[in-house]
């Protein structure tokens, strides 16, 4: 039988925490495009979503992007989803448990905070142990890096993935900011990144990993989680 959204445990989105780019200086956070277009998708569904970020509270955003973006301006404009990114839930204090999925937002913070994250680990394996999906998108994926499944196996090890490529961070000059590269990273892991051009919309699904490139990515991201989530039976992976 084909699942109701009513009956499915919610989403856990993440955020990160970390302000700024290293010792740069410079400012960064979670990307609002990232957030806000699978989000919609999701609601749009029926299904429910938590926000969390790697410490909880208030989330740094990584600048106010153009708000001419109408799913952008809903949300900025939404009194619920203002407070819910003002008081995120923090990783170490969920159940993985209570949720069906797992979704990495992006943002160049995550390069920083989301690696090593103990409590990010205990998710994804847990989740991923329990049949739900994990999913990232953009630099999203730097959560996967050092992911393993309950076998102690690399989560992306074998898989077809995409994340946000070295040419886009080229693109953006800040491969001397970054502690390392996210795709080439990914591909020392064994993952299969797979290149698109740069600001392409591109998304692999992998079974039950689910991820994307770059912030043009994120809506089609969403319809591939909820599709997912909707789909009569999951694929193992």
């Amino acid at each position: 039988m084909t699942p109701q959204a009513s009956e499915l445990k919610p989403v856990l989105f993440v955020v990160t925490s970390c302000p700024v780019k290293g010792a740069t200086g410079i400012a960064t956070g979670f990307n609002l495009a990232e957030v806000t277009h699978p989000l919609d998708k999701l609601q749009a569904a029926g299904i429910r979503v938590e926000i969390a970020s790697i410490q909880g509270g208030p989330a740094p955003l990584d600048g106010l992007e153009d708000l001419s973006d109408p799913v952008n301006a809903r949300y900025w404009a939404d009194t619920e989803f203002r407070s819910a990114i003002a008081h995120t839930l923090c990783l170490d204090d969920i159940d993985p448990s209570h949720y069906s999925a797992i979704f990495f937002a992006g943002g160049h913070g995550t390069m920083w905070d989301f690696p090593d994250s103990a409590a990010a680990q205990k998710a994804i394996r847990d989740i991923d142990a329990a049949g739900g999906i994990v999913s990232a998108v953009c630099h999203g994926p730097a959560a996967l890096v050092n992911a393993r499944r309950a076998d102690g196996s690399l989560l992306v090890a074998g898989k077809r993935v995409a994340a946000f490529t070295n040419g886009e961070e080229e693109a953006v000059q800040s491969t001397q900011a970054v502690p390392f590269l996210l795709a080439s990273t990914l591909n020392a892991r064994g993952a299969r990144h797979q290149n698109a051009p740069n600001w392409a919309n591109n998304v692999v699904v992998e079974g039950r990993l689910i991820t994307g490139q770059n912030p043009q990515s994120a809506a089609s991201l969403g319809e591939a989680l909820r599709d997912a989530l909707l789909a009569p039976s999951t694929v193992d992976a």
